[in-house]
């Protein structure tokens, strides 16, 4: 049941089938686009040990040469499998905005201890989204005034905790690599959320605050009409310039990764390189998986791997560039930094334990 102070909230951001509507296609959302299709996939890592190609150079040995060409087989096999979660991701981004109080938001995201990051990791795992995927949800729940942490932990936990790619990876790759990233995973989300909202000064999380009573206290009416303008706004916001980046990088894939082959061994050079290159480059949910099967077939060393391993899928350069604006560029470059050290920690612990 309800208490007074939940009851008011709900009266002042609208009536109640506004936060109803945005549970139901939150679920029936991620139930199409991410829980059934994964389930499937799972049954297909068990008995295939692979769930499909490379989507950075399919089964040649090297990347294609950078071109127009390239640039548009790379946007197009991306686009073909991230489009249905970006739609989701923009719904459901808009939709935190218009259908939910921002009370709720902040009451379970907005603190700047430890809790928010827990709350925000943790609400990540169904989510199963892409980098760039989540970003809309990143920049929702921040103008909902999520804290800084919060929103990292969610960003991050997508991708790194994502449950359906730990599960392919040890049918591919080995239970040893799911362990691997699940271990460090962990560090990430949650140690990099702490770390956000430590970092968050006394006199932003006052203003924070402030604006959030603001808010609470405004008639906001209309939610079904403010969703649709939230969303138009941030597709035209966040969509282009995400579509310029992803063309960009697939162009550039034979730069970033100019060679593959036995010839990358467990030199820091090496492990240092592709920790950066990963998070710099943008994969759908679990490309990670297939690009790195691919890459040990070719005799890469563990190192450069494990440092792909954890880089790949929790930033890129076309996430960060959504999520600009929303989190201040100080938190960005920590996240970006604290990533790639991640990557070189995983390249490291790649070759200790003999992976």
């Amino acid at each position: 049941m309800l208490d007074r102070t939940t009851m008011s909230e709900t009266r002042s951001a609208g009536p109640a089938w506004s936060w109803m509507l945005f549970v139901a296609i939150a679920v029936a959302g991620l139930f199409y686009v991410k829980w059934l299709p994964y389930w499937d996939r799972a049954f297909t890592a068990a008995a295939d040990h692979s769930i499909g190609p490379s989507i950075l150079m399919g089964k040649a040995a090297r990347a294609p040469a950078a071109s127009w060409a390239a640039a548009q087989a790379y946007a197009l096999a991306y686009g073909k499998a991230i489009w249905k979660a970006m739609v989701l991701g923009l719904l459901l981004g808009s939709g935190v905005q218009a259908l939910l109080p921002a009370s709720w938001v902040s009451r379970w995201l907005g603190g700047t201890r430890f809790g928010s990051a827990v709350a925000g990791g943790l609400l990540a795992v169904p989510g199963m989204m892409c980098t760039c995927c989540a970003a809309p949800m990143v920049v929702g729940l921040r103008r909902q005034h999520a804290s800084a942490g919060g929103a990292v932990a969610f960003w991050l936990g997508n991708t790194v905790l994502n449950p359906a790619t730990l599960i392919f990876m040890g049918f591919v790759l080995g239970w040893r690599w799911t362990a691997l990233r699940l271990f460090l995973g962990v560090l990430m989300v949650f140690g990099l959320g702490y770390l956000t909202n430590r970092l968050t000064s006394a006199s932003e999380a006052a203003a924070a605050e402030a604006t959030v009573t603001a808010r609470v206290a405004e008639p906001q009416g209309a939610p079904f009409r403010r969703w649709l303008l939230i969303l138009g706004r941030m597709t035209l916001q966040l969509v282009p310039e995400y579509i310029v980046l992803v063309l960009l990088l697939g162009a550039g894939r034979a730069w970033l990764f100019p060679a593959i082959g036995p010839q990358i061994g467990d030199s820091v050079q090496w492990i240092v390189a592709f920790a950066v290159v990963g998070a710099l480059f943008v994969i759908p949910t679990a490309g990670e998986v297939p690009i790195i099967q691919a890459m040990l077939s070719l005799g890469i060393g563990a190192g450069p791997v494990g440092a792909l391993l954890m880089t790949l899928p929790p930033i890129s350069l076309p996430s960060v560039a959504m999520v600009w604006g929303a989190l201040p560029p100080r938190i960005l470059a920590l996240v970006a930094g604290s990533v790639v050290l991640f990557g070189v920690a995983g390249g490291a612990l790649a070759v200790a334990i003999g992976l």
